[in-house]
């Protein structure tokens, strides 16, 4: 019998640090990414409110719903075996009280099939994962440069150059840390500051835009395969360029369509028959 993979949990996940393993971690937003990245190796699978950006095509996160991201966590739950999913909390869902960030995430594990949540600020939040992790949630934090302050922050701009910004992004981290949080998402942030933070908490960081020390790193899937168009932030490194093979294999398919050689006759079902059934053969 074919061993199935270990599946990774929020505990595992904590436990990496101290044996010194790096957290590969990744969004994702369907079944059919999910089951490549896991395939691939992704401890974490992060089902990233960015899905308003690189999928819904706005200009940040700020109109995603808390129904939305159900709706994609379940998808992405449902194309994993081996990775541990986490579902971000969206813009004004777990704001108001930690009663709401409770409900919220309830969604999240009930509804969507999450293992984890992960909502952004540091102190300002301390009492929602608190509330959540009591209920028996694994909480993800994120600090640093946080998206859906993006107003607040006046852009995507990387946050704490200067002691006092430094010193602010550090008790951020260490109130998550104490509020129960088992991991910490630091973005956008001087890679020393990564490192630092990084070193302080028993807790992991995982990074983007914040050095090589932290103890894993995401990306945004659109991102590490190059399917976005345009010049990328200055943390993502591309690890392929799927997004120039899909406009050649677009065109490739328009041309065959048009010069009349797609379908061809491999491509076609003949008339039923008893040796030969009129149905597509199953994958």
């Amino acid at each position: 019998m074919k061993e199935l993979p270990r599946k990774v949990s929020a505990p595992l996940v904590r436990a990496m640090k101290g044996r010194g393993e790096k957290i590969v971690a990744v969004t994702a937003y369907d079944a059919t990414f999910a089951r490549l990245l896991d395939e691939g190796g992704a401890d974490v699978l992060l089902v990233g409110d960015s899905l308003g950006m690189v999928v819904q095509g706005l200009q940040h996160t700020l109109p995603v719903t808390l129904e939305e991201m159900v709706y994609h966590t379940r998808m992405v739950a449902r194309g994993t075996q081996r990775a541990h999913v986490v579902a971000d909390l969206p813009f004004l869902s777990y704001q108001v009280s930690s009663e709401q960030a409770l409900q919220s995430s309830g969604a999240l594990i009930k509804d969507g099939g999450a293992e984890a949540v992960k909502l952004e600020g540091g102190v300002r939040s301390a009492e929602a994962v608190r509330r959540v992790v009591e209920a028996g949630i694994p909480v993800m934090g994120h600090i640093g440069l946080t998206p859906q302050s993006v107003h607040a922050m006046g852009g995507f701009r990387i946050q704490g150059r200067g002691d006092e910004a430094r010193k602010r992004l550090l008790d951020d981290a260490k109130a998550l840390e104490q509020a129960g949080a088992y991991s910490i998402v630091v973005e956008g942030v001087p890679a020393e500051l990564g490192k630092e933070i990084t070193a302080l908490l028993e807790i992991p960081t995982i990074g983007i835009g914040a050095g090589k020390d932290c103890d894993g790193q995401v990306l945004v899937c659109y991102d590490m395969l190059g399917l976005l168009r345009g010049k990328s932030p200055k943390f993502v490194k591309r690890f392929a360029e799927l997004g120039d093979q899909v406009v050649v294999a677009t065109t490739r398919y328009a041309e065959s369509v048009r010069a009349g050689t797609f379908p061809a006759a491999e491509h076609e079902f003949a008339t039923t028959t008893a040796a030969e059934p009129s149905r597509p053969r199953k994958a």
